[in-house]
Formats: structure tokens, C-alpha cells, sequence
């Protein structure tokens, strides 16, 4: 079996996976995502019991319990790019055997939650409620780079979408669905709907400061799809990096965001910490069930 070359999987002076610090041991098969190094303690103060700590940059991770449930609660940092490390390393942790830089011969799967915040994209949806994206679309490149194939439904609707939004510059859309398995469980108190993510904050997500943007109508052609009971109800920037990676890498995703913004309504959270912490609370309830 060939080996992984230590310039391709980096490993440090513990025996850890370089950019998120964790080993085999110090990862659970339950894995929560948070754009935030800051709200890993947030949701880490719900736990019964925290065994380990770690951090390394902006990846700080803490692994316990809520009642029997083993977590790891991770923070990624912003955008599809931190999403690529940490996805990538979640999963070499789990099955990749850095002794012998070789791949596991039984493939171990993880369920992965991103919690994180959103802006709304239908006035229906307001603010600080919970959706939990049935799929991912991504307007950023990250799946561009590899060797990624849509489903037919999955591609029934990109082609829709791009038909609808008529998107101008090198925006190349892909899509990837949501693990079934999880959403299941996110039903009762949740909106649920396409998640849209984008490279950036400002102008990717249609937002003018000072710059004119190359899709002026952005939200309102986002706002305005629907394809059959599918519909567009949020954007962000890290949804469909998770779920496209986690796929091709045979992980069951779920990306649950509260909305502190109503983009359509113009309207901002009055207390998005309230509404971020009701996201956690209600979450782990989950959970700790599936």
C-alpha cells in the first residue's frame, strides 16, 4: 500500500494532524463545526465532561460528553478554504493511519454539524429562527478542484438555478444535498431549505459599500428561485464545502444556521448572542438523541 508523503499529510511533534492539532483518540464520531474559535466553549459548556482541549490557530477544538454522547466541537474559521483543512484533517484523523501514512483498510464515517449564522433569503423566514439546509450550493471553487459529480436531482436543480439567476463573471455553481440520515432529525422547529454559500461577505453576498458589483440583482434572483418544493432560504459561507467534501469523503453532514439577518426585510438581530445560544441549546438536544 503506498504511503502519504509527509509533504502532503503534515503531521506534528505529537503525533497530531498539523493545522487542527487532533489524533485519533482525541476526535468522537460526533463532530460539531463553528465558524468562531470563541463559541467552542459556548457549546462546550453544556457538556458533562470536557477530556481534552486543543488549539492551533484558529482551530480550536474540545472533545466530551452530553449524558453518553461523545462530541468534538471545532471551530473552522471563516470561508470555504478553512473548510477544506478542516474537513480534510477531520477525516484523516479518523482514517488515515499516521504511523504508517497508509489508509485505513475500514472506512470510518463521521456526523458532522455545522451550527453557525446566516442571513435569511425569504421574507417568510425571520429573524432568529433555525434552517437547516437541505443542500448546499456553492457560488465559491473549492469542489472545482476535485473530482466531484452531482446526482441527477442534484443537477436538475443547478441547472435551474443557473438558468434563473443568470449569473455573469467565471461563477461556476455546484450543489451537493444534505445527509438524510441527519436532517431527519431537524424537522419540528426548523425551516428548512437551499443553503447558498458564498466566497465573501461583501460583494459575493450582494452587499455595496463602496464597489459596484458584477451581479447587482443577486439577492432578488436568489430570493425569487424555486424549483418544484425546492427554494432558496439562506446564504452563508462555508455549507456547501461541508456537504461536498463530506460526501466525496463518505461523511453524513448537516449544516443548522440561526438567522441573524433578514436580507429581504433589511432587518438585523436585536440579540444575536440570545439567538445563538438558543440554536446551541436546542441542537444539542438533538443531538444528544440521534
Amino acid at each position: 500500500m503506498n504511503k502519504i508523503a509527509e509533504s502532503e499529510l503534515i503531521i506534528n511533534s505529537r503525533g497530531a494532524v498539523y493545522h487542527i492539532d487532533l489524533r485519533a483518540e482525541e476526535l468522537a464520531d460526533t463532530v460539531i463545526t463553528v465558524g468562531d474559535p470563541d463559541r467552542v466553549a459556548v457549546i462546550s459548556k453544556h457538556f458533562d465532561k470536557i477530556e481534552i482541549k486543543r488549539q492551533h490557530r484558529e482551530f480550536v477544538s474540545h472533545t466530551g460528553y452530553i449524558g453518553k454522547k461523545r462530541i468534538t466541537v471545532i471551530s473552522t474559521g471563516i470561508g470555504p478554504d478553512n473548510i477544506d483543512i478542516v474537513l480534510n484533517e477531520l477525516d484523516a484523523v479518523k482514517n488515515i493511519d499516521f504511523e504508517t501514512r497508509t489508509i485505513k483498510p475500514n472506512h470510518s464515517a463521521l456526523a458532522i454539524i455545522r451550527l453557525g449564522t446566516s442571513g435569511a433569503l425569504q421574507e417568510d423566514i425571520p429573524i432568529d429562527s433555525l434552517v437547516a439546509g437541505t443542500h448546499g450550493l456553492g457560488l465559491d471553487n473549492l469542489l472545482h478542484y476535485y473530482q466531484f459529480k452531482m446526482n441527477n436531482e442534484e443537477e436538475q436543480l443547478l441547472q435551474q438555478f443557473i438558468a434563473h439567476t443568470q449569473l455573469s463573471g467565471s461563477i461556476q455553481p455546484y450543489i451537493s444535498s444534505c445527509s438524510a440520515a441527519i436532517i431527519k432529525h431537524f424537522v419540528k422547529g426548523f425551516h428548512q431549505g437551499i443553503t447558498v454559500t458564498c466566497p465573501g461577505f461583501y460583494g459575493p453576498q450582494g452587499r455595496v459599500l463602496r464597489l459596484g458589483l458584477s451581479n447587482p440583482f443577486l439577492v432578488e434572483r436568489l430570493s425569487s428561485f424555486h424549483f418544484g418544493n425546492h427554494r432558496i432560504s439562506n446564504f452563508e459561507m462555508e455549507t456547501s464545502a461541508i456537504y461536498g467534501l463530506g460526501k466525496l469523503l463518505g461523511h453524513h453532514c448537516l449544516s443548522v444556521n440561526v438567522i441573524v439577518a433578514n436580507r429581504v426585510r433589511k432587518e438585523f438581530s436585536k440579540d444575536g448572542a440570545a439567538a445563538i445560544e438558543k440554536m446551541i441549546s436546542t441542537c444539542l438536544g438533538v443531538i444528544e438523541g440521534m
